[in-house]
């Protein structure tokens, strides 16, 4: 009787959770993905050769850090 009581308005506040979370559902922004048969090679291009770039200064920093190490700890 006691759990019937409590129960009664945590049920009635979920009801209310539920009918205002379904009015919320549609987004108002539309993403659309890109069509994959025909990919956009200049973006394909651009983004290969900026991962080839960073790569290159990534280990180029680690040489010259390399050099550094060994040039203060008179290893060279």
């Amino acid at each position: 009787m006691v759990l019937s009581a409590f129960l009664c308005p945590f049920s009635q506040l979920m009801t209310l959770v539920q009918l205002s979370s379904g009015l919320s559902v549609r987004s108002k922004f539309y993403v659309w993905e890109p069509p994959n048969t025909k990919p956009d090679w200049l973006k394909v291009r651009l983004t290969l050769g900026w991962s080839v770039f960073l790569w290159v200064c990534l280990i180029n920093q680690h040489n010259e850090n390399g050099f550094e190490h060994k040039r203060r700890n008179g290893l060279a």
